[in-house]
């Protein structure tokens, strides 16, 4: 009835405009495209909407015929159908309807009374699995056990309420047994299987009554009859086998859903097992070396090994691996005279952290410094080149190494002051710090296999996507990320003053997203680049259009652009520095000549 209302949003421009949909994630397999397009028409999506209406009519109606079957799965079925045409508006809600409407159909169309049972079994544990995961997930949040999520739900736009959220401040108290009664009733809801089947009325009313007050106070009233709607099977289902209105109910779904729990997380173990031996294999020509701190370092190399260019060493961002630079290093291992070298920082892909002292940033400059001195020749300069905390990581090194140190480029790098001094990264901040602490959970617990894999990761070259799925697919990354950006955090906060000069050239290549979104961000990039000698000159700042964050070292074309950017400067700002370091050497030794001619005059 809402989609028949709102017809108008069909149209050329509205939030269903199948021009638009078409292009969402859902529209991308060709099966489904296709069926869409068949129903994508305004006056043959209006038709489907009547028809489901009058079956939603039918089915509210008395009876006990097997035509109700029939119209569940036509409303299941429809669902899915309307699924990529209705983009906007389909939600958990959606899901759970679609669910029970398929199960039950099939219950009801069925003649064989363990056929029913199976399916009613199913649909109720596919609620026990519901509310626990979500009462779970929510105890992972920092928000909902500190009892700030109530209050903060409330004062959305979207789904608040004013008088609401004046009394979740008026009696915090009140509100925080609110959510922490909401939290036991979620995490605790398969308790309803202990004592007989006495708690299923408590859990059911707990549960009821959470979705009726989210269908007034937030407006989700579809949520308020479709959860409901798995209530009938937990109740028939938790019902003592005693019990005459369950006599002969078949249980066999139980054993038969443990089993397949068991072969699942046997399989989920021998994936992460496999994944994890692959992480740690690295490539065929990895190396690896010790540095001060016991910690050992994967990295590897290519190009020009003879050439007495710059070699360039790259250093990966926060749960990032060294393979997101290859689009680059590949350009400069093939076509240049450039010498490359890439590796994985400690706990990342098959590099070990020793080390057992409390982790600071300082930890990896050390590693990166030993790195240098240990892989590069002594008679070749290096060019350090960080993205993202990568950027952070070698400007420090680069006053470590001195006058080993050629230039920097940094891409769309960290800046010590940006938690202080933007918004933007200031609010992400807390968000970043519990999705990278709940991956490295979730990834310990072994459900790598249940991760799917990103777009951006088939943009990179064919060669490396498996390496770079197992790593993010294994909990090590995670864990050195998690104590990577608490150390970030710690530091990035306590930053004072102004960035220390740096000697070195240096370029900065910017994401246009980066800049365009976050205007103090540019700012705080032309501070680390006004600290660099060649400030001004060849160097400076340089925005890749179009590019974002990661879409700057992952998508080809951006990937090639920042490349072609780090040739020039390479080409230019460095000879032009070794020319004027040459000049300096010169005038130096023409004063001293003048300096003894005086003497002995």
């Amino acid at each position: 009835m809402e989609y028949l209302h709102q017809r108008e949003q069909l149209d050329p421009g509205g939030l269903n405009d199948w021009d638009i949909m078409k292009k969402s994630p859902e529209a991308k397999n060709i099966a489904v495209r296709r069926l869409s397009n068949a129903v994508s028409g305004k006056n043959v999506t209006i038709a489907l909407h009547a028809a489901r209406a009058a079956v939603s009519i039918g089915l509210l109606m008395p009876g006990h015929s097997r035509w109700r079957g029939a119209g569940s799965l036509f409303l299941g079925g429809t669902t899915c159908l309307l699924q990529a045409r209705h983009r906007y508006g389909t939600d958990g809600s959606d899901q759970v309807a679609t669910l029970v409407q398929g199960a039950t159909g099939l219950a009801r169309l069925s003649r064989s009374p363990q056929t029913q049972d199976a399916l009613l079994w199913y649909v109720a544990m596919q609620a026990n699995l519901s509310y626990a995961a979500s009462g779970w997930v929510k105890l992972m949040g920092e928000r909902w056990r500190d009892a700030s999520a109530l209050p903060g739900v409330m004062r959305t736009r979207t789904y608040g309420s004013e008088g609401v959220y004046r009394l979740t401040r008026r009696y915090p108290q009140t509100s925080k047994y609110v959510q922490h009664g909401v939290l036991a009733m979620e995490c605790l809801f398969p308790l309803v299987y202990v004592a007989g089947g006495r708690l299923t009325r408590p859990f059911l009313a707990a549960a009821g009554s959470f979705h009726v007050a989210n269908g007034f106070i937030m407006g989700l009233g579809r949520f308020m009859t479709a959860f409901p709607s798995l209530h009938p099977m937990v109740a028939y289902t938790t019902a003592p086998a005693t019990h005459p209105a369950v006599a002969g109910r078949d249980d066999r779904a139980v054993r038969a859903a443990a089993v397949l729990l068991a072969a699942g997380v046997a399989a989920a173990a021998a994936v992460a097992v496999q994944r994890r031996g692959v992480v740690l294999e690295g490539w065929p020509a990895s190396r690896k070396v010790v540095t001060r701190h016991g910690n050992e370092l994967m990295y590897e190399t290519g190009g020009r090994e003879e050439s007495d260019a710059p070699v360039l060493v790259f250093c990966a961002g926060l749960t990032s691996t060294s393979e997101h630079f290859s689009w680059i290093t590949e350009r400069f291992a093939h076509d240049s005279e450039h010498a490359v070298v890439s590796y994985a920082r400690a706990g990342y892909a098959g590099s070990v952290r020793r080390s057992t002292a409390p982790y600071g940033l300082e930890e990896s400059v050390d590693d990166l410094e030993d790195l240098v001195r240990a892989v590069v020749p002594r008679h070749r300069k290096v060019v350090l080149v960080g993205h993202s905390l990568g950027g952070e990581l070698i400007r420090r090194a680069a006053a470590r190494l001195g006058d080993r140190v050629a230039g920097l480029v940094y891409l769309d790098p960290a800046h010590p002051a940006e938690l202080q001094r933007s918004q933007r990264q200031d609010a992400g901040a807390k968000d970043l710090r519990e999705t990278i602490a709940h991956a490295s959970l979730y990834l310990r617990l072994g459900t790598g296999i249940l991760m799917s894999r990103p777009d951006w990761l088939d943009k990179l070259p064919k060669a490396y996507r498996d390496k770079v799925f197992a790593q993010y697919t294994d909990a090590r990354l995670w864990t050195a990320g998690k104590r990577e950006w608490e150390a970030v955090e710690r530091e990035f906060r306590a930053f004072e003053g102004d960035i220390d000069p740096i000697a070195a050239p240096g370029l900065i290549i910017a994401a246009q997203q980066t800049v365009d979104q976050d205007p103090e961000q540019l700012l705080l990039y032309n501070e680390l680049s006004r600290a660099h000698r060649n400030h001004g000159e060849r160097g400076g700042i340089k925005v890749v259009e179009g590019s974002d964050h990661d879409s700057l070292l992952t998508d080809a074309m951006h990937a090639h652009k920042a490349a072609e950017l780090m040739a020039r400067f390479l080409g230019t700002a460095l000879t032009e520095a070794e020319g004027t370091a040459a000049e300096r050497a010169e005038d130096r030794a023409e004063e001293k000549k003048a300096q003894r001619e005086g003497a002995g005059q």
